[in-house]
């Protein structure tokens, strides 16, 4: 059953034409990835399905409820508590038509109210609590007014999923959460039985729930059916065949261009068909030339081996000790990924090495000709009232790209600034473009220690390439606080994670990291209480355990370098799907690459069982 449906979608905003024909349809069960270019309309349209934007042009079916995260959310109520509260207002609705129809004897209407109420639950009061505590809100008594931006989005995200929709529609959902929360609601998402819309830069969760993809291209949705990886493939596919048809177009058009110059005949009335076809092809809009751009990161400065070391730094606030004892050294072309839940302390130690807190204890030391640059998670560093213009050139005319100067216009038109956008102020610029001008701005200082702070939210598809692109070859080091797992598992050659109570670990890899906290889960996990009305069986007691052959020694000797190479090679492989080229230039080898990621965890939890195995024996 088809619960929501746009039709022939056109918006504009002033001269600017954002939506020029935009169509979907989501059914019951389906989750529709929505994806474009920063600026390109995606918000708009998906806001326009919510009904929080008119369209010029065309129509919105909705059947059922809607709920909608919006990148910028407004929350009712003065605390967190009644904010949340309030998205169970469906259930109070339930409970008072079923109140209603049994004042009114109405037997057949209790009766589906009641199956609805047994279905979705009587009670349902204690899922509130539930849920903010899955988010990581804020507390329930916690002032909507005093919530940080990336609070809010959690707090309407729970109020979201709470209001048991049957569309939700989400921009952005996994900016500000952490992995683990990640994960789960991706898994919400995939067990969710109603309709989803999601806009989402995170592409292992495109790829795990969407089972089609919109993408909105020059003011065009063109659909494509299948996951993530199938819409990378078509749609190669199809750029291909359209620039293919637009150089046989341009041909025509010069060879009937030609015709028409130096033909007598083709000022003769029978001609003027063959004029009227010319006309056609010159007014048809030409093919959109794929968009993209450079951001080369490297400075070629000289610098040492060992840009960053900490040693035995301890930070916190009041009685939260987020950092006990942490040392650290940071080597050249080193890119450091740091984990950890929110809250834990990740932007607090970017903080105390960009030199913005200073720490309790111990020391943070730059190593010579360090240079800082840092890209916070609130992208500051751009005034509201500036424009474009005014914010790259920081008031000039030229910027010096390397050792050249180059006029501000053009040097915006590399990070895909339209000429008419840059007399505009920074305010109406989308999150994702405010982060493109700011990356523009990081080329232009030239720094060699990069500390960055959830750069990937709010990028569209193309700029996350870019970025990813340009840290690989950088030839500094950089520190990125990041929960975009594709990002994480590609760019980074190692990670730090927090795991409370101060403590900071170093790992090879995200997959290790959630290989220990699996292992801990398993070793805290009680065992199953013993059922005082069941007697429990007589056991002989058992025999005492062998000691390791020599055969079993050897393997138990091997074992733990066993699972470290299949946990690199767990890695590796998520890595090598989350790379967009995989699925264009090696996709015969996906289908492989898709089964060996789903064999490995068993692999390894094989081998890790039989470490313990050997391990009580040794």
């Amino acid at each position: 059953m088809t619960l929501l449906k746009a039709s022939h979608i056109e918006k504009s905003f002033g001269d600017r034409r954002v939506l020029r024909d935009c169509s979907l349809s989501v059914a019951a069960g389906e989750a529709v990835g929505l994806v474009g270019i920063n600026g390109g309309g995606k918000s708009t349209f998906l806001k326009i399905c919510a009904g929080l934007y008119e369209a010029d042009f065309g129509e919105v079916e909705i059947t059922g409820r809607i709920a909608m995260l919006d990148q910028e959310p407004d929350l009712p109520g003065q605390t967190v508590g009644e904010a949340a509260d309030d998205a169970l207002s469906w259930h109070a609705d339930l409970l008072a038509s079923y109140d209603a129809a049994l004042a009114e004897l109405d037997m057949d209407k209790v009766a589906a109210i009641q199956s609805q109420l047994d279905t979705r639950g009587w009670a349902v009061e204690h899922r509130v609590d539930a849920m903010l505590l899955r988010l990581g809100c804020a507390p329930r008594e916690a002032l909507v007014s005093d919530l940080s931006g990336g609070e809010r989005r959690r707090v309407a995200l729970a109020r979201a999923l709470l209001s048991e929709p049957d569309i939700l529609l989400l921009d952005e959902p996994t900016n500000h959460l952490d992995i683990e929360t990640i994960g789960w609601l991706q898994g919400h998402l995939e067990a969710f039985a109603g309709a989803v819309l999601i806009v989402t830069h995170d592409r292992y969760l495109l790829e795990a729930v969407a089972t089609k993809i919109v993408e909105v291209e020059d003011g065009v949705s063109v659909m494509y059916p299948g996951s993530y990886g199938d819409y990378l493939v078509a749609r190669a596919e199809r750029q291909a065949s359209l620039m293919k048809a637009e150089d046989s177009r341009l041909a025509l058009i010069r060879r009937e261009a030609e015709w028409a110059a130096r033909s007598p005949s083709a000022r003769r009335t029978k001609a003027k068909s063959r004029l009227q076809r010319l006309d056609a092809l010159q007014a048809m809009r030409p093919l959109k030339k794929e968009e993209t751009f450079e951001l080369d990161l490297s400075t070629g400065a000289r610098s040492g081996s060992t840009l960053l070391e900490i040693h035995g730094l301890r930070h916190g606030y009041g009685d939260n000790l987020l950092i006990d004892g942490l040392e650290l050294s940071l080597p050249r072309g080193e890119r450091l990924g740091i984990l950890g839940p929110n809250g834990a302390g990740k932007s607090t130690l970017l903080r105390l090495i960009a030199g913005r807190e200073t720490p309790l204890e111990g020391d943070v030391v730059l190593g010579g000709r360090v240079k800082i640059a840092w890209l916070d998670q609130h992208r500051t560093g751009l005034k509201e009232t500036d424009t474009v213009f005014e914010a790259a050139g920081a008031g000039n005319t030229f910027v010096t790209v390397g050792d050249k100067p180059v006029h501000v216009a053009g040097f915006l038109g590399r990070f895909l600034f339209k000429r008419q956008q840059l007399d505009q102020p920074v305010s109406v610029l989308s999150g994702g473009e405010r982060a493109r001008l700011l990356l523009a701005r990081l080329l232009l200082e030239g720094r060699n220690l990069l500390l960055l702070d959830e750069p990937t939210n709010d990028l569209d598809l193309l700029t996350l390439s870019v970025l990813e692109e340009a840290l690989l070859a950088f030839d500094g080091s950089a520190l990125i606080v990041t929960h975009d797992r594709a990002f994480l598992d590609r760019v980074c050659t190692s990670v730090l994670n927090f795991e409370g109570d101060g403590l900071v670990v170093p790992y090879s890899s995200r997959v290790q990291v959630e290989a220990a906290q699996a292992r801990s889960r398993r070793e805290s996990t009680p065992a199953e209480p013993a059922n005082p009305r069941q007697a429990a069986p007589t056991r002989p007691p058992e025999p005492p355990r062998k000691k390791l052959s020599y055969k079993e020694r050897t393997e138990f000797e091997g074992l733990e370098a066993h699972i470290e190479a299949l946990e690199a090679e767990h890695a590796q492989v998520e890595a090598t799907l989350g790379d967009p080229t995989t699925w264009t230039e090696r996709a015969d080898q996906v289908d492989g690459l898709n089964a060996r990621l789903k064999a490995l965890p068993g692999l390894i939890e094989a081998a890790y069982a039989r470490w313990e195995e050997l391990s009580a024996r040794s």
